[in-house]
């Protein structure tokens, strides 16, 4: 059994000014079974840490992007998940940000976990993304980028948290 760590954490969708998003492509280093995924950058918050200044200082940490816009909370999802050994039980709050020049991918500060995680990142363009069988999280991204890409912001974050198709 996986001891489980729960936690506040905070995502960021990135756009730059051609509404392409930002996503690092991840594996487990300690499975090699699981299959590679994109993520959107994001990462446990810190006590008393606020969602927005922890998006921020997870986007610098995990791209090295500085110049960015973040805004509100437009989406808020609770995962569970097991990552290196770990069970995560996580809330997450995500934002949106814009880094209107885009830019290459250059971490400033990733745990050693993330640095054995993390493989390559790029822009995907919403078609791009949406014409891909990638695996990628947050997993009802697809679902719910397109508003956001054209510009239709939620008044109140919508819970975009994975359907249980259970029986």
């Amino acid at each position: 059994m996986a001891w489980t760590l729960r936690r506040p954490a905070a995502r960021v969708v990135l756009l730059d000014r051609h509404g392409r998003i930002f996503l690092m492509q991840a594996s487990d280093p300690i499975d090699p079974h699981k299959e590679p995924w994109w993520e959107i950058p994001g990462g446990g918050l810190g006590p008393g840490e606020d969602s927005a200044a922890g998006a921020r200082r997870e986007l610098w940490e995990e791209t090295g992007f500085a110049d960015v816009e973040v805004g509100p909370c437009i989406w808020t999802q609770h995962v569970e998940f097991d990552f290196a050994g770990i069970h995560f039980d996580s809330d997450e709050r995500i934002h949106v940000a814009w880094c209107p020049d885009g830019g290459e991918w250059n971490p400033q500060h990733l745990e050693a976990l993330e640095a054995a995680a993390f493989e390559e990142a790029r822009w995907w363009s919403l078609e791009e993304l949406l014409a891909s069988d990638e695996k990628v999280l947050p997993e009802r991204l697809r679902e719910f980028l397109p508003d956001v890409v054209a510009g239709r912001m939620p008044s109140e974050p919508i819970d975009i948290s994975p359907i249980d198709i259970s029986p």
